[in-house]
C-alpha cells in the first residue's frame, strides 16, 4: 500500500536494536536527549527571541506615510470590512497546527531530532517571514484599498497646497492604512502552511516516483489554505492583488529555505528524516561484518565504494560502505 511505509514506520526498529547504524528511537526522546539537543540548538532559540523582539519594534512604529493625491483617490475607496480570518486565527493554523502534525509523527516514531527540527525550522519561517513582510510595509507604506475611508470616515476631503490628502480619521485606522504591501496573513499562511507542506511530502515519500497522485493532495491541502486566506484578503479590501502574490512568494521562498536547513529535499530518498537524524545513524554505525547476510543491512551497502564512510584513526577494519536505508527497506529486514 502507498501509506505502510510511514504508517508502519514506528513498528520496526525492535527486531533490529543493536545491529544497525541507526539511532535506537526509544533512547533519543524528549525526555532523555531533548534538553541536549535544545542546548546544542542555543544560539537558535536566542536568535528567534532576537526575531520576536525586532518583529515587536516593526509591527509599532510607524510605516512611511506615502503621498496620496486626489487623482489616487479612485482606486481607494472599497469599503471598510471585518476581516474574514481574524488576526488572532492566523497563529493557530500557521503555528500550532504543524507543531500538532510534528507531534503526531513524533508520537509515532519517537524521533526527538525530528521534533526538534521540525519546531525549530517552522519557527524560523515564520518569524523571518514576519520581520521581512513588515519591514517591507513599513518601508513601502502602500495604502489600503480602503484608505479613503480611513483617512475620510466621514466623507469630507480635506487637501494640501501639493493636493495631498490631510486625514482626519482615527490614527490607529490611518496607520494600518498605509500598511498594504505585502500581506502579513498570506505571508505567515503560506510561511507555516507551506512548511507544513514541505514536511508532509518528506513523511510520505509523495516524490518517491510511484505515481500515487493521492500523496500530492494531501501535500496540496495546506497549500489551498494559504491561498484561500490570500484571497479572502482581497475579497475583505484589505489588500491589492498584488500585496497578496508577493506575501505568498515571500513566505514560500522563506519557508522552503528554512526547511532545507534542517531536512533533506523532498524528493530525496532521506527526504523522511532530517539531517541530524542521519549523522546520528551514521556516528552509531557497526565496526564489524556481522549481521551482513540481513536485508536492512544490504539495503545499506552499495556496490562500488559510494558513499563510502571515511576510517577513524585507530579503526583496524575497512570502513563499511554507508547507505541510509529506505522504509521500504526496513519493512523488507522486519520481515
Amino acid at each position: 500500500m502507498a501509506w505502510r511505509g510511514f504508517i508502519s514506520f514506528g513498528r520496526i526498529w525492535p527486531p533490529f536494536q543493536g545491529r544497525m547504524p541507526r539511532v535506537d528511537p526509544s533512547a533519543h526522546t524528549i525526555k532523555s536527549h531533548g534538553a541536549t539537543l535544545a542546548r546544542n540548538h542555543l544560539h537558535d532559540w536566542l536568535i528567534l527571541l532576537l526575531l520576536i523582539v525586532i518583529e515587536v519594534i516593526l509591527f509599532v512604529i510607524h510605516p512611511f506615510y506615502r503621498f496620496v493625491g486626489r487623482d489616487m483617490l479612485e482606486d481607494l475607496k472599497y469599503p471598510m470590512k471585518e476581516n474574514t480570518v481574524p488576526v488572532w486565527a492566523v497563529p493557530l493554523y500557521a503555528v500550532l497546527l504543524p507543531m500538532a502534525v510534528f507531534l503526531l509523527f513524533y508520537m509515532r516514531r519517537r524521533d526527538v531530532y525530528d521534533l526538534h527540527h521540525s519546531v525549530l525550522g517552522l519557527l524560523f519561517a515564520v518569524l523571518i517571514t514576519a520581520v521581512l513582510t513588515d519591514a517591507i510595509k513599513d518601508a513601502v507604506g502602500r495604502p489600503r484599498p480602503d484608505f479613503y475611508w480611513r483617512c475620510f470616515p466621514d466623507g469630507v476631503e480635506v487637501y494640501d497646497k501639493w493636493g495631498g490628502v490631510v486625514c482626519h480619521g482615527k490614527e490607529s485606522d490611518i496607520k494600518e492604512g498605509h500598511k498594504s504591501f505585502p500581506s502579513g496573513h498570506t505571508s505567515w499562511s503560506f510561511a507555516g502552511l507551506g512548511f507544513l507542506s514541505l514536511y508532509l511530502s518528506g513523511k510520505i515519500k509523495a516524490f518517491d516516483r510511484q505515481g500515487h497522485v493521492a500523496k500530492l493532495c494531501i501535500v496540496f491541502l495546506p497549500i489551498l489554505a494559504a491561498c484561500l486566506v490570500g484571497v479572502s484578503r482581497v475579497d475583505d479590501y484589505w489588500h491589492h492583488w498584488q500585496d497578496v502574490f508577493a506575501g505568498g512568494l515571500l513566505g514560500l521562498v522563506v519557508a522552503t529555505f528554512c526547511y532545507m536547513q534542517f531536512f533533506p529535499p523532498p524528493y530525496s530518498d532521506d527526504g523522511w528524516g532530517p539531517y541530524a537524524y542521519f549523522k546520528a545513524m551514521e556516528e552509531a554505525r557497526p565496526n564489524s561484518n556481522t549481521n551482513r547476510d540481513s536485508p536492512l543491512v544490504q539495503a545499506m551497502e552499495v556496490p562500488g565504494g559510494v558513499n563510502q564512510a571515511p576510517r577513524r584513526n585507530g579503526d583496524t577494519l575497512p570502513p563499511f560502505t554507508y547507505h541510509s536505508p529506505s522504509l521500504e527497506a526496513m519493512e523488507l529486514g522486519q520481515k
